[in-house]
């Protein structure tokens, strides 16, 4: 399989499961999608203006997970472990259909969704993938909090910084580098909360489809899951995941260092907004050939067929 080429699903792959912030049960299906047409999300349990594209400029609300939602209104939550998902097994084209107004939380990770991808295959397609190539550092900064992206040849490196004031989580710091290949710590690791926040939470309306077999739930120095962490960095592992499935959200992948202290998804959102507000920022890219193209014209890709 070219690294060059899009790819789509060679099958359709049909999942299930309950929103986390909402807990309303939910039907999934992914259906292969024509060269071109990016990520887009379908809400079948609305008749009309229905379409929701994969695409940063449509983030809403990005507060505890990323909602997409389009100019009538129709929306769709949690996206972000789903995208990174498709980031990290390449697939560029897919049509999501879904039930309810929210992806399934499965199991707090992305591994449902990889196993899914991998048990109907990956199709090579007969169009080439444009990467986005950072031309120059743009940095975005919120208090004590900062992301930044910067050049880089031909790979994504996420550098991320988590601190929390608390004993068990304290101050993680790990870089993840996308050709070295092996996702699986990524992949496995679950969203989390401290117990102190949960009735916080809440009261915003947010966690209703919450509970230990989706989220690891910290309360001082002891996590209150029974089986423990999946690996040690699960924590920071888990932060870097979700950043890669909003950074899939630019409508392409991308070629650049991103460096981070206490992201999340909005901090992420406001580094996209500025790196593709400047033409300056960046240029497309396409691999295997000589053919650049300069022209710096964004690409919001536009269902062909849905």
């Amino acid at each position: 399989m070219k690294k060059n080429n899009q790819n789509t699903l060679k099958d359709k792959i049909e999942i299930d499961g309950i929103g986390l912030h909402n807990g309303i049960k939910v039907n999934l299906t992914i259906k292969p999608s024509a060269p071109g047409t990016g990520i887009v999300f379908k809400r079948i349990d609305i008749k009309e203006n229905n379409i929701i594209h994969a695409n940063f400029q449509n983030v809403v609300d990005p507060i505890l997970c990323t909602k997409l939602k389009n100019e009538s209104g129709a929306s769709v939550s949690t996206v972000e472990h789903l995208m990174a998902a498709f980031y990290g097994e390449g697939i560029d084209n897919a049509l999501v259909e879904l039930d309810a107004p929210e992806i399934p939380i499965m199991d707090g990770s992305a591994v449902d969704f990889v196993d899914a991808i991998r048990a109907v295959g990956i199709e090579e397609q007969n169009k080439s993938r444009k990467f986005i190539k950072a031309l120059k550092k743009v940095e975005v900064k919120d208090g004590q909090k900062f992301i930044s992206i910067e050049p880089l040849n031909e790979d994504l490196i996420i550098d991320f910084e988590l601190i929390f004031n608390n004993p068990l989580i304290r101050t993680r710091r790990k870089e993840f580098k996308l050709s070295d290949n092996d996702l699986t710590a990524i992949y496995n690791s679950r969203t989390f909360c401290l117990y102190e926040d949960i009735d916080n939470i809440k009261r915003m309306g947010l966690a209703k489809g919450g509970s230990l077999d989706n989220a690891i739930v910290v309360q001082g120095d002891k996590i209150l899951n029974e089986d423990g962490l999946r690996n040690r960095h699960e924590f920071v592992y888990h932060k870097i995941l979700d950043c890669l499935g909003d950074i899939m959200l630019s409508g392409n992948r991308i070629f650049g260092h991103i460096k981070t202290s206490q992201g999340g998804h909005a901090l992420t959102n406001k580094l996209l907004k500025k790196f593709f507000s400047d033409k300056t920022n960046w240029s497309f890219e396409t691999l295997g050939n000589d053919i650049k193209d300069n022209s710096n014209s964004y690409e919001n890709p536009v269902a062909i067929s849905i």
